[in-house]
């Protein structure tokens, strides 16, 4: 029994080491970087009514087939509430992309249009 709680200790320990950590940008630090695209995922309409200055508007029913994003760039998303910029932010996540969701349009404090 004591082999045993041993063994199964080495393959916890091994297998932990072997995990790459995933480190997340802050907000801050994206601005900073300077290397992002501001997608808002609301409606047109919605859009049209206001937005964050320098934002491209992708609803989030498309985002996954719009040509465009840049791979190499932090996509942020937002819309109303949170709900559609969290459903783009894991799309965009199964696509390969670095994201970060800003969440609901009156919460963020970027300038706005």
């Amino acid at each position: 029994m004591k082999k045993l709680v041993i063994i199964l200790f080495v393959i916890l320990l091994t297998g932990c080491s072997t995990q790459k950590a995933e480190t997340k940008m802050t907000l801050d630090q994206i601005l900073a970087s300077n290397n992002y695209q501001i997608i808002d995922v609301r409606t047109k309409t919605e859009y049209e009514e206001s937005h964050i200055k320098n934002s491209i508007n992708i609803p989030y029913d498309t985002i996954d087939e719009n040509t465009k994003l840049d791979k190499n760039k932090t996509i942020m998303v937002y819309c109303k509430s949170g709900k559609r910029s969290s459903i783009a932010y894991s799309k965009l996540k199964d696509l390969g992309y670095d994201v970060y969701d800003l969440g609901a349009f009156a919460n963020i404090s970027l300038e706005k249009e």
